[in-house]
């Protein structure tokens, strides 16, 4: 099944060690996350990139729709085979800012770069949890490129058994800033006793609400544009009771539809995921450079753009 390789690819760069700029950290206690084995660098001594201006998303205004088309490169510092934002920032911008321009359709392309910040383990780590987080400093750094180029900067979790809603906590300092979003890779979301790459993981409606919600409080309590909550899913047993999920002011949620082949095999399973989808989420859609290709041509954007909803966000691993 083709779907079944994504899990492997991310598998292969686990065995073989590309995760090594992550940090494994000790087993959350309570409602306040603990501090981890190794403290992950912190950029005190280094300020932030200055954010958008009075407080409005990188290139104007607080809502992200209708009038953004989002287009985004995936990556993980290091790791190729996690997307194209494993090195060369600078030059992978460029190339990010001339493909959103493709997907333009008559809105104003906004590039979107989504880090991969906490990662799915094939280890159980130190905590137990099968999952790693990127240093802050890394995260810092991916920011101030995104600030200089005027894109969003998506967060995205692969959680492994570490509960969704703490992991994201820890990253609040992240998501108080208004040019900051949130994705979330639920097949990387796995139970007591399961080991992420062996079993898809699994989400419901219900928690990927919690999730919207936590992120509305943000936006409320600090008075910051719209948030984009993207969450990835490759095939329907993935998210149960998708119509649990809600809609929440100030947070537009995005359901990237992330099946692996080709263009028949994609719109197969495009068709099949976005009937699911509750009232009020957007579309998304995304292209694996290397994945997708084994099995034909990469869909050009006219083709992507053709498919019935049209994908606001399209992003490419």
């Amino acid at each position: 099944m083709v779907q079944q390789h994504k899990l492997l690819v991310v598998l292969t760069a686990l065995v073989f060690g590309v995760l090594a700029g992550c940090s494994d950290t000790e087993a959350d206690t309570g409602s306040q996350p603990p501090p981890a084995a190794k403290p992950s660098p912190r950029p005190s001594t280094t300020p932030l990139a200055a954010p958008p201006a009075d407080g409005e998303l990188p290139r104007g205004g607080r809502q992200i729709f209708p009038k953004y088309q989002l287009v985004g490169y995936v990556g993980l510092p290091g790791s190729p085979a996690l997307g194209p934002l494993d090195k060369n920032l600078e030059a992978k911008a460029g190339r990010l800012e001339t493909l959103s321009k493709a997907y333009a359709g008559g809105r104003t392309p906004l590039p979107v770069m989504e880090l991969i910040v906490v990662v799915a383990n094939g280890h159980a780590g130190k905590d137990g949890q099968y999952r790693s987080r990127l240093p802050d400093a890394k995260i810092q750094d991916y920011l101030t490129v995104a600030r200089k180029h005027r894109m969003l900067l998506l967060l995205d979790i692969q959680p492994g058994r570490a509960d969704i809603l703490r992991e994201i906590k820890v990253l609040e300092r992240w998501l108080k800033e208004p040019d900051v979003g949130l994705a979330f890779d639920p097949e990387w979301a796995v139970g007591p006793g399961q080991v992420p790459g062996k079993v898809f993981g699994h989400t419901t409606g219900a928690e990927l609400d919690s999730v919207a919600a936590y992120l509305a409080g943000l936006v409320a309590q600090y008075d910051l544009p719209e948030k984009v909550f993207v969450f990835h899913q490759l095939s329907a047993r993935i998210v149960g009771n998708e119509k649990a999920l809600k809609q929440h002011p100030g947070v537009q949620i995005i359901k990237s539809v992330d099946g692996i082949g080709g263009r028949i095999d994609k719109e197969s399973t495009w068709r099949k995921l976005t009937t699911t989808m509750a009232p009020g989420v957007h579309t998304g859609f995304k292209l694996f450079y290397k994945e997708d290709t084994r099995h034909g041509a990469l869909m050009t954007p006219a083709q992507v753009l053709a498919l019935k909803p049209t994908p606001e966000f399209v992003v490419y691993e």
